[in-house]
């Protein structure tokens, strides 16, 4: 019996060493990404001993949600620094100079600007530079004169604010050649970002397209001993690339390189899931190292893939997560609406958050959209329908592909490929629940009168090609809340779950 005692205090002994010691690991690394979903282009500055990012937004808006760390890899939302729709937002850089902060970005054909004395804003109205190319990338020389790189290796002088261009451009770099043998989707430089260390200057691009085969995109350094050039190649070149379809992750590239409050190095950077290319491009972390005469490149021990030692910091708490009981005065920071920001369309009430229907598709009503971080999930929200309104729960690519669940006054009706028909007549009223349920790349779909027993329609979808390298865009699969017609649509109880 004592024997028995023994053991048995022994094993409870080691059952709680090993979920103690889980602990210390799950403490001590991080497995990438650091944001899953459609968190493209990623643009990163330390201030003190907080982090600051901000992503490509395209056509979602309001756009470039700010993001804020104490450690790199937890993070939480601070502000979105673009209302106004000025088209798709690609590839921003934040920058702070002279107490001030400041993105630049582009978007329709043209470069802006947006500014605010705090990270926390209010955010200027974007200022249009009048200069097309796109990927900027500011910097400054020791004389602390202000400049552009664009993606085709030129740059451009700035006005003392940064808010104006104030001369003609020049090229100065040309990029890394690729080798003939390897598989691209195209030369494609873009993304430079310039950043001194010591007596040099470091002009970080990706090239070899940011989409396509998985070997594509990559990231090239060079260095200076002038931010103007001439720029002379890293011998580690490509810093990093994916080098087989095999690997989990695809088109690594885009990179931005920062170190941490202790003096480490890091390079923030993106790439796709393989087999989840409709989650967009996803962010990740990994360490570089310096060389004795100079050079960064990435330590021969690191996988994307793997778990990798935390730097350092203290992980900050966020309540950041997409359900939503739409209470308090202002949307929350995971909602972006597809082309438009309209204030005037939606009102937030003690009984819900009433959207103003619009158009005659899903595509063309706008639709309030989430980004989904996960693999496989189950959505479901709470409507009410007034007027000739038809409310929907879809997943959204874009104007021309969407599909989903959603209801009017007396049908509920299936979107298979933005195709919409009634799937089940008669059965609805003003009030009732709807529900989606993706499993890896299946949907299927579910309503219910009271909310409690779900009622799944015969219609299922199947997204796996609902990505960039079949439809263009640099689109991702969101979640999305619709309102089509006329009338308004009353949505509650947003609920989101990871499977």
């Amino acid at each position: 019996m004592k024997k028995i005692v023994f053991l048995f205090i022994a094993f409870i002994s080691f059952v709680s060493f090993a979920q103690q010691q889980k602990a210390n690991v799950d403490e001590a690394f991080y497995q990438n990404p650091i944001f899953a979903g459609d968190y493209a282009d990623p643009s990163i500055i330390r201030d003190g001993e907080d982090y600051y990012i901000v992503h490509s937004s395209f056509n979602y808006y309001p756009g470039l949600l700010i993001w804020t760390s104490k450690d790199l890899v937890n993070w939480k939302p601070v502000t979105h620094a673009l209302k106004k729709s000025v088209g798709s937002v690609w590839a921003p850089d934040l920058v702070k100079y002279d107490n001030k902060f400041f993105i630049y970005f582009p978007a329709n054909e043209t470069n802006y600007v947006v500014w605010a004395n705090s990270i926390n804003g209010p955010w200027s109205d974007p200022i249009d530079l009048k200069i097309g190319n796109i990927d900027p990338g500011h910097f400054t020389d020791d004389k602390g004169n202000r400049y552009l790189y664009f993606s085709n290796g030129t740059y451009v002088p700035l006005s003392k604010d940064g808010l104006a261009v104030s001369g003609q451009g020049k090229q100065v770099y040309d990029g890394w050649k690729i080798p003939a043998e390897w598989s691209i989707e195209c030369f494609c430089m873009e993304g430079p970002k310039v950043l001194k260390r010591g007596n040099y200057y470091y002009l970080t691009v990706a090239e070899g397209g940011t989409a396509g085969p998985a070997t594509s995109h990559m990231v090239i350094s060079a260095r200076s001993k002038s931010p103007l050039g001439p720029w002379e190649n890293s011998p580690y070149n490509p810093i990093i690339r994916t080098k087989d379809s095999s690997e989990k992750w695809w088109s690594k590239g885009h990179a931005t390189i920062i170190d941490d409050v202790n003096g480490k190095w890091w390079m923030v950077f993106h790439g796709y899931e393989n087999g989840y290319h409709n989650m967009g491009r996803q962010t990740l972390l990994e360490p570089i190292e310096w060389t004795n005469d100079g050079w960064y490149k990435s330590p021969e021990n690191i996988k994307t893939d793997a778990l990798i030692k935390k730097p350092a910091g203290k992980a900050i708490k966020s309540n950041f997560n997409l359900s939503d009981d739409f209470s308090g005065s202002e949307l929350k920071p995971q909602w972006q609406f597809f082309n438009e920001f309209d204030a005037e369309r939606f009102k937030l009430t003690k009984n819900g958050l009433v959207l103003k229907a619009k158009g005659k598709s899903v595509g063309e009503s706008s639709p309030l959209l989430c980004t989904p971080p996960d693999h496989s999930y189950t959505a479901d929200v709470e409507v009410e329908i007034e007027g000739n309104a038809t409310a929907g729960l879809v997943l959204f690519y874009d104007t021309k592909l969407y599909t989903g669940i959603a209801a009017d006054k007396e049908n509920v009706l299936a979107i298979l490929r933005s195709w919409q028909f009634p799937t089940q007549k008669g059965v609805n009223k003003i009030h009732l629940f709807l529900r989606l349920e993706k499993k890896e790349q299946l949907v299927n779909m579910f309503y219910s009168i009271d909310g409690k027993t779900w009622t799944k329609i015969e219609n299922s979808a199947e997204v796996s090609a609902f990505h960039h390298n079949v439809l263009s865009g640099f689109m991702s699969l969101r979640l999305g809340l619709s309102a089509v017609g006329e009338g308004t649509v009353t949505f509650k109880n947003f609920n989101y779950k990871s499977n």
